[in-house]
């Protein structure tokens, strides 16, 4: 690929040519183009805006330091989505080994405790009453229950709207591993969600 092919490269040629001073001239031209862009993907793999707010953070702090380094061998979004995806899973692996001794004494507290029964038909099921809103909390939770490689590969491909080809290029895989990773996220992203839909369509 080619400086010449990349819709961005007049800002990142401008970028990479101005002194580093801050957020100042074309960086800051930059930063407004993908804020927004780059936050989502860190909320969305992340699954809440503190953890995507720090992600986002490292994703430009490693993006300015790197931005002249940047050869257009791929894609610039691509470049800055592949950045983006590995901040939020470094950061929710840090989170995950934070949090694992408080939920081991979460889980023994409930211990003997009485549990939710979905099954309980005294319980009224809260689908039957969700707004829209709540409906997509919990597509945002079934993709938070993917592993880091199927939500990454799920945002990128349903939120972001990105092709195969796209994604292959972000994530340096080959072809076949999209389409197959797809498939897995297809499959879970189903059992988790076809229950509530259920519910909530015909409950």
């Amino acid at each position: 690929m080619s400086a010449s092919s990349d819709p961005d490269a007049e800002l990142i040629l401008a970028c990479q040519r101005a002194p580093l001073a801050g957020l100042d001239g074309p960086f800051r031209e930059l930063y407004e183009l993908y804020k927004d862009r780059v936050y989502n993907v860190c909320y969305r793999i992340t699954g809440n805006p503190s953890d995507a707010l720090d992600a986002a953070q490292e994703t430009f702090g490693i993006l300015f330091r790197k931005l002249r380094e940047f050869r257009f061998e791929s894609k610039f979004s691509s470049w800055v989505y592949r950045i983006a995806v590995n901040a939020s899973i470094d950061l929710k692996r840090r989170s995950r080994s934070r949090k694992l001794a408080s939920l081991d004494a979460l889980q023994e507290s409930a211990e003997g405790e009485g549990r939710f029964d979905p099954t309980d038909e005294r319980l009224e099921m809260p689908m039957h009453a969700a707004s829209r809103h709540e409906l997509e909390r919990e597509v945002q939770r079934a993709i938070a229950s993917l592993s880091p490689k199927l939500r990454t590969i799920t945002v990128l491909r349903y939120i972001e709207n990105q092709s195969y080809e796209q994604i292959a290029e972000t994530l340096q895989i080959s072809l076949g591993t999209v389409k197959s990773r797809l498939a897995r996220a297809h499959d879970m992203l189903d059992q988790h969600l076809t229950p509530i839909l259920d519910r909530y369509y015909l409950g």
